[in-house]
């Protein structure tokens, strides 16, 4: 997740350099989009030259729509804390990992307050037009996106298995001090989480340790093999967030859409 974050830290960052040094191109309601800026966004998302201007009069759109929106600077530590959290690392060690990485404590901040900006405007503005999920509308989902929950039959792995994760750690690190037995699972009968883990997890690479209570495991996967389709009922959890996320991202586009009708964008190169 954090590297995630930094990655688009980079290209927002990247945009704002653009801004300062190359041509204005267009101006929304006043905010200017420069030709840089439309060539980093090209070569970076890898879309049309239309298709950039598109996002970034988006993006200014959403800079304009947020902008009396108030984030408490406690509410972005606590925020921060969470993410820290998430990464199991703590905010000193994030701080020391960004910099690593050529971003500014500051910048990393203000990133973060305004994705809050963002969703609270969401929630102010956007959510209210979404629809309700509904078993109906999840099913018609599936059904035209089958191809997505298409996994391996089974996956031919490797157990390693130690009494302290200290040792499992050293063996990930080394190779050395301990004999696995191979193993083949049948992707059927493995709970959400491990299958989950084991579909995430590339061909030759470790799992994370997993506490089995008086040992800690590790699977090395060989192989993944075969085709199963999973059915409605194993993949509804994960339907609901794919179909969210899918009206969240219409309503959004609609609403910018009849945004975008009442501004001013003034197209000054080509």
């Amino acid at each position: 997740m954090l590297k995630k974050i930094t990655l688009l830290l980079s290209l927002l960052f990247s945009l704002s350099e653009a801004k300062i040094l190359d041509a204005i191109a267009v101006t929304v309601d006043g905010e200017a989009i420069t030709t840089a800026e439309i060539r980093a966004v090209q070569e970076q998302m890898q879309v049309s030259k239309k298709e950039a201007v598109d996002i970034l009069i988006q993006d200014r759109l959403q800079q304009i729509a947020i902008k009396d929106i108030h984030i408490p600077e406690s509410d972005v530590d606590a925020k921060i804390e969470m993410i820290a959290k998430q990464n199991n690392i703590t905010v000193p060690k994030m701080q020391k990992v960004l910099k690593e990485q050529g971003t500014s404590w500051a910048q990393y901040r203000s990133s973060i307050q305004k994705a809050m900006k963002k969703e609270k405007f969401f929630a102010q503005k956007v959510a209210r037009e979404m629809p309700q999920v509904t078993d109906e509308k999840l099913m018609v989902y599936y059904q035209e996106h089958q191809n997505e929950f298409i996994i391996p039959a089974s996956i031919s792995v490797i157990e390693y298995s130690a009494p302290t994760q200290k040792k499992i750690e050293s063996f990930m690190q080394t190779g050395e001090g301990i004999e696995g037995k191979e193993a083949e699972m049948d992707t059927a009968a493995l709970n959400p989480t491990m299958l989950q883990m084991m579909l995430q997890t590339p061909n030759g690479g470790f799992t994370q340790p997993l506490n089995a209570g008086d040992r800690y495991i590790i699977y090395r996967v060989l192989s993944k093999d075969g085709q199963a389709q999973m059915s409605f009922e194993e993949v509804k959890p994960l339907l609901a967030g794919k179909w969210m996320q899918e009206q969240r991202e219409k309503a959004l586009k609609d609403y910018f859409k009849k945004m975008r009708t009442g501004a001013t964008i003034e197209f000054i190169r080509e």
